[in-house]
Protein backbone atom coordinates (compact mmCIF):
# COMPACT_ATOMS: atom_id res chain seq x y z
CA UNK A 1 0.00 0.00 0.00
CA UNK A 2 3.02 2.31 0.04
CA UNK A 3 2.45 5.43 -2.01
CA UNK A 4 5.92 5.14 -3.49
CA UNK A 5 4.67 2.35 -5.73
CA UNK A 6 1.84 4.43 -7.21
CA UNK A 7 3.66 6.55 -9.79
CA UNK A 8 5.00 3.51 -11.61
CA UNK A 9 1.51 2.09 -11.98
CA UNK A 10 0.10 5.40 -13.15
CA UNK A 11 2.92 5.97 -15.61
CA UNK A 12 1.83 2.86 -17.44
CA UNK A 13 -1.63 4.40 -17.70
CA UNK A 14 -0.07 7.61 -18.96
CA UNK A 15 1.80 5.76 -21.70
CA UNK A 16 -1.42 4.09 -22.79
CA UNK A 17 -3.11 7.49 -22.84
CA UNK A 18 -0.35 8.98 -25.00
CA UNK A 19 -0.41 6.05 -27.39
CA UNK A 20 -4.14 5.75 -28.01
CA UNK A 21 -5.76 9.13 -27.34
CA UNK A 22 -5.91 11.59 -30.25
CA UNK A 23 -4.91 15.08 -29.13
CA UNK A 24 -5.54 18.67 -30.06
CA UNK A 25 -2.41 20.65 -29.24
CA UNK A 26 -4.02 23.81 -28.06
CA UNK A 27 -1.31 26.31 -27.21
CA UNK A 28 -1.20 29.46 -29.36
CA UNK A 29 -4.65 28.62 -30.73
CA UNK A 30 -8.25 29.53 -30.11
CA UNK A 31 -8.93 26.02 -28.79
CA UNK A 32 -8.90 25.32 -25.05
CA UNK A 33 -8.29 21.69 -24.04
CA UNK A 34 -9.04 20.44 -20.53
CA UNK A 35 -8.01 17.05 -19.11
CA UNK A 36 -10.21 15.42 -16.48
CA UNK A 37 -11.72 12.09 -15.55
CA UNK A 38 -15.30 12.67 -16.64
CA UNK A 39 -18.29 11.60 -14.55
CA UNK A 40 -21.13 12.68 -16.86
CA UNK A 41 -24.50 11.14 -16.06
CA UNK A 42 -26.56 13.44 -18.32
CA UNK A 43 -26.32 16.70 -20.29
CA UNK A 44 -29.90 17.66 -19.52
CA UNK A 45 -29.83 20.43 -16.86
CA UNK A 46 -32.72 18.86 -14.96
CA UNK A 47 -31.16 15.38 -14.96
CA UNK A 48 -27.43 16.07 -14.79
CA UNK A 49 -25.66 15.79 -11.44
CA UNK A 50 -21.88 15.63 -11.59
CA UNK A 51 -18.73 17.75 -11.41
CA UNK A 52 -18.16 17.70 -15.17
CA UNK A 53 -21.85 18.59 -15.57
CA UNK A 54 -21.29 21.80 -13.61
CA UNK A 55 -18.58 22.89 -16.04
CA UNK A 56 -20.70 22.02 -19.06
CA UNK A 57 -23.92 23.59 -17.81
CA UNK A 58 -22.27 26.84 -16.67
CA UNK A 59 -20.74 27.14 -20.14
CA UNK A 60 -23.80 26.44 -22.28
CA UNK A 61 -26.64 27.67 -20.06
CA UNK A 62 -27.20 30.48 -17.55
CA UNK A 63 -29.00 30.76 -14.23
CA UNK A 64 -30.97 33.72 -12.91
CA UNK A 65 -28.18 34.52 -10.45
CA UNK A 66 -24.65 33.20 -10.07
CA UNK A 67 -21.83 33.07 -7.57
CA UNK A 68 -19.20 35.80 -7.45
CA UNK A 69 -15.47 34.96 -7.39
CA UNK A 70 -15.49 35.19 -3.58
CA UNK A 71 -17.57 31.95 -3.65
CA UNK A 72 -20.13 33.40 -1.25
CA UNK A 73 -21.82 36.46 -2.80
CA UNK A 74 -24.61 36.29 -5.36
CA UNK A 75 -24.48 38.46 -8.48
CA UNK A 76 -26.90 38.97 -11.39
CA UNK A 77 -26.88 36.68 -14.40
CA UNK A 78 -30.09 36.31 -16.44
CA UNK A 79 -31.86 38.28 -13.71
CA UNK A 80 -30.71 41.90 -13.60
CA UNK A 81 -32.29 42.29 -10.14
CA UNK A 82 -34.64 40.56 -7.72
CA UNK A 83 -36.97 41.31 -4.80
CA UNK A 84 -37.78 39.15 -1.75
CA UNK A 85 -40.74 39.57 0.56
CA UNK A 86 -40.04 39.85 4.33
CA UNK A 87 -41.22 36.28 4.97
CA UNK A 88 -38.79 34.90 2.32
CA UNK A 89 -41.64 33.04 0.63
CA UNK A 90 -41.96 35.13 -2.58
CA UNK A 91 -39.10 35.92 -4.95
CA UNK A 92 -39.53 38.23 -7.94
CA UNK A 93 -36.87 38.30 -10.66
CA UNK A 94 -36.47 40.98 -13.33
CA UNK A 95 -34.77 39.57 -16.43
CA UNK A 96 -31.95 41.24 -18.34
CA UNK A 97 -33.65 42.73 -21.42
CA UNK A 98 -30.57 41.94 -23.54
CA UNK A 99 -30.50 38.22 -22.77
CA UNK A 100 -31.03 35.91 -25.75
CA UNK A 101 -30.71 32.18 -26.35
CA UNK A 102 -28.20 30.73 -28.82
CA UNK A 103 -30.82 30.77 -31.59
CA UNK A 104 -31.28 34.52 -31.08
CA UNK A 105 -34.69 34.35 -29.42
CA UNK A 106 -35.19 36.39 -26.20
CA UNK A 107 -34.99 34.82 -22.76
CA UNK A 108 -38.45 35.37 -21.29
CA UNK A 109 -40.36 34.71 -18.09
CA UNK A 110 -42.15 31.79 -19.75
CA UNK A 111 -38.78 30.04 -20.17
CA UNK A 112 -37.99 30.51 -16.47
CA UNK A 113 -41.42 29.23 -15.46
CA UNK A 114 -41.12 26.19 -17.75
CA UNK A 115 -37.52 25.40 -16.69
CA UNK A 116 -38.28 25.58 -12.97
CA UNK A 117 -41.43 23.49 -13.27
CA UNK A 118 -39.56 20.89 -15.30
CA UNK A 119 -36.66 20.73 -12.85
CA UNK A 120 -39.12 20.06 -10.02
CA UNK A 121 -41.40 17.64 -11.88
CA UNK A 122 -38.78 15.58 -13.67
CA UNK A 123 -37.67 14.29 -10.25
CA UNK A 124 -34.03 13.96 -11.24
CA UNK A 125 -31.11 14.16 -8.80
CA UNK A 126 -31.09 18.01 -8.69
CA UNK A 127 -34.86 18.35 -8.24
CA UNK A 128 -34.32 18.89 -4.51
CA UNK A 129 -33.18 22.42 -5.32
CA UNK A 130 -36.83 23.40 -5.88
CA UNK A 131 -38.46 21.33 -3.15
CA UNK A 132 -41.16 23.48 -1.60
CA UNK A 133 -41.83 25.57 -4.70
CA UNK A 134 -45.61 25.93 -5.07
CA UNK A 135 -45.89 28.22 -8.08
CA UNK A 136 -44.01 30.11 -10.76
CA UNK A 137 -45.82 33.03 -12.36
CA UNK A 138 -44.80 34.86 -15.51
CA UNK A 139 -45.90 38.34 -14.43
CA UNK A 140 -44.91 39.75 -17.80
CA UNK A 141 -42.37 38.83 -20.48
CA UNK A 142 -39.44 39.96 -18.34
CA UNK A 143 -40.71 39.39 -14.79
CA UNK A 144 -41.22 36.09 -12.97
CA UNK A 145 -42.42 35.44 -9.41
CA UNK A 146 -41.67 32.23 -7.49
CA UNK A 147 -43.62 31.25 -4.38
CA UNK A 148 -42.53 28.57 -1.88
CA UNK A 149 -44.48 26.79 0.84
CA UNK A 150 -42.59 28.21 3.80
CA UNK A 151 -39.72 30.52 4.65
CA UNK A 152 -36.61 29.72 2.61
CA UNK A 153 -33.73 32.07 3.27
CA UNK A 154 -31.56 29.98 0.93
CA UNK A 155 -33.80 29.98 -2.15
CA UNK A 156 -31.82 32.52 -4.19
CA UNK A 157 -28.62 30.66 -3.33
CA UNK A 158 -30.19 27.39 -4.51
CA UNK A 159 -31.04 28.70 -7.95
CA UNK A 160 -27.45 29.78 -8.51
CA UNK A 161 -26.73 26.04 -8.94
CA UNK A 162 -26.03 25.18 -12.58
CA UNK A 163 -28.88 22.65 -12.58
CA UNK A 164 -31.35 25.52 -12.22
CA UNK A 165 -30.33 26.60 -15.72
CA UNK A 166 -32.91 28.36 -17.88
CA UNK A 167 -33.72 26.37 -21.02
CA UNK A 168 -35.14 27.63 -24.31
CA UNK A 169 -38.57 26.11 -23.71
CA UNK A 170 -39.79 26.34 -27.33
CA UNK A 171 -36.80 24.37 -28.63
CA UNK A 172 -36.85 21.79 -25.83
CA UNK A 173 -40.59 21.15 -26.13
CA UNK A 174 -40.15 20.55 -29.85
CA UNK A 175 -37.77 17.71 -29.01
CA UNK A 176 -39.81 15.91 -26.39
CA UNK A 177 -39.17 17.87 -23.19
CA UNK A 178 -42.10 18.07 -20.75
CA UNK A 179 -42.48 20.33 -17.72
CA UNK A 180 -45.86 19.46 -16.22
CA UNK A 181 -46.68 16.91 -13.54
CA UNK A 182 -46.22 14.06 -16.04
CA UNK A 183 -42.59 15.00 -16.78
CA UNK A 184 -41.02 12.10 -14.85
CA UNK A 185 -42.61 9.58 -17.22
CA UNK A 186 -43.60 11.60 -20.30
CA UNK A 187 -40.37 13.49 -21.04
CA UNK A 188 -38.46 11.87 -23.94
CA UNK A 189 -35.77 14.48 -24.53
CA UNK A 190 -32.77 13.05 -22.67
CA UNK A 191 -31.06 11.64 -25.77
CA UNK A 192 -31.64 14.91 -27.61
CA UNK A 193 -29.85 16.79 -24.84
CA UNK A 194 -26.84 14.50 -25.30
CA UNK A 195 -26.42 15.97 -28.77
CA UNK A 196 -27.79 19.50 -28.41
CA UNK A 197 -27.90 22.40 -25.98
CA UNK A 198 -30.72 24.93 -25.64
CA UNK A 199 -29.28 27.67 -23.48
CA UNK A 200 -28.13 31.27 -23.45
CA UNK A 201 -24.56 30.64 -22.26
CA UNK A 202 -21.28 31.65 -23.93
CA UNK A 203 -20.94 28.22 -25.60
CA UNK A 204 -23.08 25.58 -27.26
CA UNK A 205 -22.68 21.80 -27.28
CA UNK A 206 -20.63 20.69 -30.30
CA UNK A 207 -20.35 16.99 -29.49
CA UNK A 208 -20.18 14.39 -26.75
CA UNK A 209 -18.58 10.95 -26.82
CA UNK A 210 -18.97 9.09 -23.50
CA UNK A 211 -15.70 8.27 -21.74
CA UNK A 212 -13.84 10.22 -24.44
CA UNK A 213 -14.59 13.91 -24.90
CA UNK A 214 -17.07 16.73 -24.41
CA UNK A 215 -16.76 19.53 -26.98
CA UNK A 216 -18.18 23.09 -26.91
CA UNK A 217 -18.38 25.72 -29.64
CA UNK A 218 -18.45 29.47 -28.98
CA UNK A 219 -21.97 30.89 -29.04
CA UNK A 220 -21.70 33.65 -31.62
CA UNK A 221 -25.12 34.98 -30.56
CA UNK A 222 -24.01 35.43 -26.93
CA UNK A 223 -25.16 38.81 -25.61
CA UNK A 224 -22.32 39.13 -23.08
CA UNK A 225 -18.55 39.18 -23.50
CA UNK A 226 -17.63 36.46 -25.98
CA UNK A 227 -14.91 33.94 -25.21
CA UNK A 228 -11.62 34.19 -27.15
CA UNK A 229 -11.87 30.42 -27.66
CA UNK A 230 -13.91 29.13 -30.59
CA UNK A 231 -13.67 25.57 -29.28
CA UNK A 232 -13.37 24.02 -25.82
CA UNK A 233 -12.64 20.31 -25.42
CA UNK A 234 -12.84 18.34 -22.17
CA UNK A 235 -10.91 15.15 -22.87
CA UNK A 236 -11.04 11.99 -20.77
CA UNK A 237 -7.78 11.41 -18.89
CA UNK A 238 -8.16 9.01 -15.99
CA UNK A 239 -5.37 9.71 -13.52
CA UNK A 240 -3.21 12.50 -12.11
CA UNK A 241 0.11 11.46 -13.66
CA UNK A 242 -1.43 11.07 -17.12
CA UNK A 243 -3.02 14.49 -16.80
CA UNK A 244 0.29 16.03 -15.70
CA UNK A 245 2.16 14.49 -18.61
CA UNK A 246 -0.46 15.71 -21.07
CA UNK A 247 -0.18 19.22 -19.60
CA UNK A 248 3.62 19.27 -19.71
CA UNK A 249 3.66 17.98 -23.29
CA UNK A 250 1.32 20.72 -24.47
CA UNK A 251 -1.47 18.26 -25.32
CA UNK A 252 -3.83 20.03 -22.91
CA UNK A 253 -4.12 23.51 -21.44
CA UNK A 254 -5.62 22.61 -18.06
CA UNK A 255 -5.36 19.47 -15.92
CA UNK A 256 -8.17 19.39 -13.38
CA UNK A 257 -7.39 16.45 -11.09
CA UNK A 258 -3.69 16.63 -10.34
CA UNK A 259 -2.78 15.84 -6.75
CA UNK A 260 -0.30 18.00 -4.80
CA UNK A 261 2.46 15.35 -4.98
CA UNK A 262 2.23 15.19 -8.75
CA UNK A 263 2.06 18.99 -8.99
CA UNK A 264 5.26 19.27 -6.93
CA UNK A 265 7.06 16.97 -9.36
CA UNK A 266 6.31 19.16 -12.38
CA UNK A 267 9.34 21.22 -13.32
CA UNK A 268 8.49 23.00 -16.58
CA UNK A 269 8.15 26.78 -16.48
CA UNK A 270 5.37 26.55 -19.04
CA UNK A 271 2.97 25.27 -16.38
CA UNK A 272 1.46 27.18 -13.45
CA UNK A 273 0.23 25.31 -10.38
CA UNK A 274 -1.75 26.80 -7.50
CA UNK A 275 -2.90 24.94 -4.39
CA UNK A 276 -6.08 26.42 -2.95
CA UNK A 277 -8.58 25.28 -0.28
CA UNK A 278 -11.79 23.79 -1.62
CA UNK A 279 -15.26 22.86 -0.41
CA UNK A 280 -15.00 19.45 -2.09
CA UNK A 281 -14.83 16.28 -0.04
CA UNK A 282 -14.56 12.51 -0.40
CA UNK A 283 -16.50 10.20 1.86
CA UNK A 284 -17.43 6.63 2.74
CA UNK A 285 -21.16 5.89 2.93
CA UNK A 286 -23.11 3.01 4.45
CA UNK A 287 -26.38 1.55 3.19
CA UNK A 288 -27.88 -0.60 5.98
CA UNK A 289 -30.80 -1.36 3.66
CA UNK A 290 -28.64 -2.80 0.85
CA UNK A 291 -29.73 -6.30 -0.14
CA UNK A 292 -26.43 -7.87 0.96
CA UNK A 293 -26.13 -5.96 4.25
CA UNK A 294 -29.44 -6.77 5.91
CA UNK A 295 -29.15 -6.72 9.69
CA UNK A 296 -25.40 -6.01 9.69
CA UNK A 297 -24.90 -2.25 9.52
CA UNK A 298 -26.70 -1.30 12.73
CA UNK A 299 -26.00 2.10 14.32
CA UNK A 300 -23.48 0.51 16.71
CA UNK A 301 -21.65 -1.24 13.88
CA UNK A 302 -21.55 1.94 11.79
CA UNK A 303 -20.11 3.83 14.74
CA UNK A 304 -17.47 1.12 15.20
CA UNK A 305 -16.47 1.32 11.54
CA UNK A 306 -16.23 5.10 11.73
CA UNK A 307 -14.07 4.89 14.87
CA UNK A 308 -11.70 2.40 13.21
CA UNK A 309 -10.64 4.84 10.47
CA UNK A 310 -7.25 6.52 10.85
CA UNK A 311 -8.29 10.02 9.72
CA UNK A 312 -4.89 11.63 10.16
CA UNK A 313 -3.22 8.78 8.28
CA UNK A 314 -5.91 8.99 5.58
CA UNK A 315 -5.16 12.67 5.05
CA UNK A 316 -1.47 11.92 4.64
CA UNK A 317 -1.99 8.80 2.53
CA UNK A 318 -4.44 10.26 0.02
CA UNK A 319 -3.21 13.83 -0.49
CA UNK A 320 0.12 13.96 1.33
CA UNK A 321 -1.38 16.19 4.01
CA UNK A 322 -2.60 18.72 1.42
CA UNK A 323 -6.11 18.95 2.75
CA UNK A 324 -8.09 18.91 5.96
CA UNK A 325 -10.32 16.59 7.94
CA UNK A 326 -14.05 17.29 7.79
CA UNK A 327 -16.44 16.75 10.67
CA UNK A 328 -19.83 16.37 9.02
CA UNK A 329 -21.36 16.16 5.53
CA UNK A 330 -21.47 19.98 5.58
CA UNK A 331 -18.01 21.10 4.36
CA UNK A 332 -15.65 23.29 6.33
CA UNK A 333 -16.31 26.99 5.81
CA UNK A 334 -20.06 26.66 5.20
CA UNK A 335 -22.58 28.08 7.69
CA UNK A 336 -22.82 26.01 10.87
CA UNK A 337 -19.53 24.11 10.65
CA UNK A 338 -17.53 26.11 13.20
CA UNK A 339 -16.81 24.10 16.34
CA UNK A 340 -18.03 20.70 15.09
CA UNK A 341 -15.96 17.86 16.65
CA UNK A 342 -13.24 16.44 14.41
CA UNK A 343 -13.38 12.70 13.71
CA UNK A 344 -10.86 10.60 15.64
CA UNK A 345 -9.71 6.99 15.56
CA UNK A 346 -10.42 4.78 18.59
CA UNK A 347 -9.66 1.12 17.88
CA UNK A 348 -10.42 -0.08 21.41
CA UNK A 349 -13.87 1.53 21.42
CA UNK A 350 -14.55 0.17 17.92
CA UNK A 351 -13.79 -3.40 19.00
CA UNK A 352 -15.95 -2.98 22.09
CA UNK A 353 -18.91 -1.81 20.00
CA UNK A 354 -18.52 -4.66 17.50
CA UNK A 355 -18.44 -7.24 20.28
CA UNK A 356 -21.55 -5.74 21.90
CA UNK A 357 -23.29 -5.86 18.52
CA UNK A 358 -22.58 -9.59 18.23
CA UNK A 359 -19.56 -9.41 15.93
CA UNK A 360 -16.53 -10.11 18.15
CA UNK A 361 -14.76 -11.76 15.22
CA UNK A 362 -15.84 -9.19 12.65
CA UNK A 363 -17.60 -9.86 9.34
CA UNK A 364 -17.21 -9.36 5.59
CA UNK A 365 -18.88 -6.76 3.35
CA UNK A 366 -18.50 -5.69 -0.27
CA UNK A 367 -17.45 -2.14 -1.16
CA UNK A 368 -18.37 -0.94 -4.63
CA UNK A 369 -17.25 2.51 -5.78
CA UNK A 370 -16.31 4.48 -8.93
CA UNK A 371 -12.85 3.72 -10.29
CA UNK A 372 -11.99 7.41 -10.35
CA UNK A 373 -9.42 9.99 -9.38
CA UNK A 374 -11.27 12.96 -7.90
CA UNK A 375 -9.88 16.17 -6.42
CA UNK A 376 -6.44 14.53 -6.54
CA UNK A 377 -7.66 11.51 -4.54
CA UNK A 378 -7.37 8.04 -6.08
CA UNK A 379 -10.45 6.26 -4.76
CA UNK A 380 -8.74 2.87 -5.11
CA UNK A 381 -5.89 3.97 -2.84
CA UNK A 382 -8.30 5.56 -0.39
CA UNK A 383 -10.34 2.38 -0.11
CA UNK A 384 -7.20 0.30 0.32
CA UNK A 385 -6.44 2.46 3.35
CA UNK A 386 -10.00 1.94 4.66
CA UNK A 387 -9.58 -1.80 4.08
CA UNK A 388 -6.39 -1.78 6.13
CA UNK A 389 -7.96 0.25 8.95
CA UNK A 390 -11.00 -2.02 9.24
CA UNK A 391 -8.85 -5.14 9.20
CA UNK A 392 -7.51 -3.95 12.56
CA UNK A 393 -10.96 -4.62 14.08
CA UNK A 394 -11.57 -7.86 12.18
CA UNK A 395 -13.79 -6.44 9.43
CA UNK A 396 -12.99 -7.51 5.85
CA UNK A 397 -14.17 -5.55 2.84
CA UNK A 398 -14.10 -6.85 -0.71
CA UNK A 399 -13.06 -3.90 -2.90
CA UNK A 400 -14.93 -3.72 -6.22
CA UNK A 401 -14.04 -0.62 -8.27
CA UNK A 402 -16.40 -0.03 -11.20
CA UNK A 403 -16.92 2.45 -14.00
CA UNK A 404 -19.07 5.37 -12.92
CA UNK A 405 -22.22 4.26 -14.88
CA UNK A 406 -22.03 0.68 -13.52
CA UNK A 407 -21.55 1.97 -9.98
CA UNK A 408 -24.48 4.40 -10.30
CA UNK A 409 -26.83 1.68 -11.56
CA UNK A 410 -25.91 -0.64 -8.70
CA UNK A 411 -26.30 2.13 -6.11
CA UNK A 412 -29.87 2.80 -7.23
CA UNK A 413 -30.66 -0.91 -7.68
CA UNK A 414 -30.16 -3.39 -4.84
CA UNK A 415 -27.88 -0.94 -3.07
CA UNK A 416 -24.25 -1.08 -1.98
CA UNK A 417 -23.33 -1.83 1.67
CA UNK A 418 -20.21 0.34 1.58
CA UNK A 419 -19.26 2.83 -1.08
CA UNK A 420 -16.86 5.71 -1.65
CA UNK A 421 -18.19 8.88 -3.21
CA UNK A 422 -17.32 12.53 -3.64
CA UNK A 423 -19.25 15.77 -3.52
CA UNK A 424 -18.72 19.31 -4.72
CA UNK A 425 -21.07 22.14 -3.75
CA UNK A 426 -23.89 23.16 -6.06
CA UNK A 427 -24.09 26.63 -4.51
CA UNK A 428 -22.92 28.42 -1.38
CA UNK A 429 -25.28 27.36 1.39
CA UNK A 430 -25.55 24.52 3.89
CA UNK A 431 -29.10 23.55 2.98
CA UNK A 432 -27.97 21.52 -0.04
CA UNK A 433 -26.12 19.10 2.25
CA UNK A 434 -29.16 18.65 4.43
CA UNK A 435 -31.37 18.09 1.40
CA UNK A 436 -28.97 15.50 -0.02
CA UNK A 437 -27.32 13.78 2.94
CA UNK A 438 -29.68 14.12 5.93
CA UNK A 439 -31.66 11.12 7.08
CA UNK A 440 -34.92 12.87 6.26
CA UNK A 441 -37.78 11.29 4.32
CA UNK A 442 -37.24 11.79 0.61
CA UNK A 443 -33.55 12.75 0.57
CA UNK A 444 -31.32 10.81 -1.86
CA UNK A 445 -29.13 9.32 0.86
CA UNK A 446 -32.01 8.38 3.14
CA UNK A 447 -33.37 6.41 0.19
CA UNK A 448 -30.03 4.77 -0.58
CA UNK A 449 -29.22 4.03 3.04
CA UNK A 450 -32.64 2.64 3.92
CA UNK A 451 -33.29 0.71 0.72
CA UNK A 452 -36.76 -0.78 0.82
CA UNK A 453 -37.25 0.45 4.40
CA UNK A 454 -36.00 4.08 4.42
CA UNK A 455 -37.99 4.76 7.59
CA UNK A 456 -35.43 2.71 9.52
CA UNK A 457 -32.74 5.36 9.04
CA UNK A 458 -34.84 8.52 9.31
CA UNK A 459 -33.75 11.01 11.98
CA UNK A 460 -36.82 13.18 12.81
CA UNK A 461 -34.74 15.91 14.45
CA UNK A 462 -33.09 16.87 11.16
CA UNK A 463 -36.27 17.89 9.32
CA UNK A 464 -37.38 20.06 12.23
CA UNK A 465 -34.00 21.79 12.50
CA UNK A 466 -33.83 22.31 8.73
CA UNK A 467 -37.18 24.13 8.72
CA UNK A 468 -35.89 26.41 11.47
CA UNK A 469 -32.65 27.07 9.60
CA UNK A 470 -34.54 28.09 6.45
CA UNK A 471 -36.79 30.39 8.49
CA UNK A 472 -33.73 32.19 9.90
CA UNK A 473 -30.84 34.21 8.55
CA UNK A 474 -27.27 34.94 9.52
CA UNK A 475 -25.95 33.60 12.83
CA UNK A 476 -29.33 32.21 13.86
CA UNK A 477 -29.50 30.08 10.72
CA UNK A 478 -25.88 28.95 11.16
CA UNK A 479 -26.68 27.80 14.70
CA UNK A 480 -29.41 25.50 13.42
CA UNK A 481 -27.09 24.12 10.74
CA UNK A 482 -24.56 23.43 13.47
CA UNK A 483 -27.15 21.31 15.30
CA UNK A 484 -27.98 19.52 12.05
CA UNK A 485 -24.29 18.81 11.56
CA UNK A 486 -24.15 17.16 14.98
CA UNK A 487 -27.18 15.03 14.13
CA UNK A 488 -25.67 13.89 10.82
CA UNK A 489 -22.46 12.97 12.65
CA UNK A 490 -24.57 10.77 14.96
CA UNK A 491 -26.31 9.12 11.97
CA UNK A 492 -23.00 7.54 10.90
CA UNK A 493 -24.24 7.08 7.32
CA UNK A 494 -21.97 9.59 5.61
CA UNK A 495 -18.37 9.52 6.88
CA UNK A 496 -16.24 12.33 5.34
CA UNK A 497 -12.62 11.19 5.02
CA UNK A 498 -10.78 14.16 3.56
CA UNK A 499 -11.42 17.59 2.08
CA UNK A 500 -8.51 17.92 -0.36
CA UNK A 501 -6.88 21.16 -1.28
CA UNK A 502 -7.49 21.87 -4.94
CA UNK A 503 -4.63 22.03 -7.44
CA UNK A 504 -5.15 24.43 -10.31
CA UNK A 505 -2.68 23.31 -12.99
CA UNK A 506 -2.63 25.10 -16.34
CA UNK A 507 -0.45 26.44 -19.12
CA UNK A 508 1.24 29.66 -18.07
CA UNK A 509 -0.13 31.53 -21.07
CA UNK A 510 -3.66 31.33 -19.62
CA UNK A 511 -5.35 33.86 -17.35
CA UNK A 512 -8.60 33.69 -15.39
CA UNK A 513 -8.37 30.06 -14.24
CA UNK A 514 -10.14 29.75 -10.87
CA UNK A 515 -12.20 27.44 -8.68
CA UNK A 516 -15.92 28.13 -8.32
CA UNK A 517 -18.14 26.62 -5.64
CA UNK A 518 -21.13 26.55 -8.02
CA UNK A 519 -19.62 26.07 -11.44
CA UNK A 520 -16.33 24.24 -10.76
CA UNK A 521 -14.35 25.91 -13.57
CA UNK A 522 -15.87 29.09 -15.11
CA UNK A 523 -14.62 28.62 -18.66
CA UNK A 524 -15.87 31.94 -20.02
CA UNK A 525 -13.53 33.82 -17.66
CA UNK A 526 -10.44 32.14 -19.15
CA UNK A 527 -8.32 33.93 -21.75
CA UNK A 528 -4.98 33.32 -23.43
CA UNK A 529 -2.35 35.98 -22.72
Amino acid sequence: MSRRHVPALLTASALAFAAFTPMVFAQDSDTLVIARSMDVNSLDPARAFCDTCQIYLSSTYETLVTLAPDNQSLVPSLAASWDINPETTEFTFHLNPKAVFADGSPVEAKDVKWSFERLLNLKGSPSFLLDGMTSVEAVDAKTVKVTVTGPDSEFVNKISATYAAIINSDVAIEHGAVADASAATADTSENWFLENSAGSGPFTLAGYTPESELRFARNEAYYGTKSPFSTVVITQVQDAVSQAQALESGAVDIAMQIDPDTAASMSTTDVTTEVVPSFNFVYVAFSPGAATAEGVLTPEVREALALAIDYDGMLDFTVGGNGVKQSSPIPNGFPGTAGLPEPKQDIAKAKELLAAAGHPDGFTLSAVYPNDNVYGVDLNLMMQKVQQDWAAIGVTIDLQPQTYPVWRDQLTGDGIPVTAVYYAPDYYGSGQYVAYFAMTAGTPWAGRAGGKTPETVVNPAEANLYAKALASTGEASAAFYNQIGLEMIKDKIIIPLVSPNLVLAYKSDLAGVRYSACCNLPINEITRK
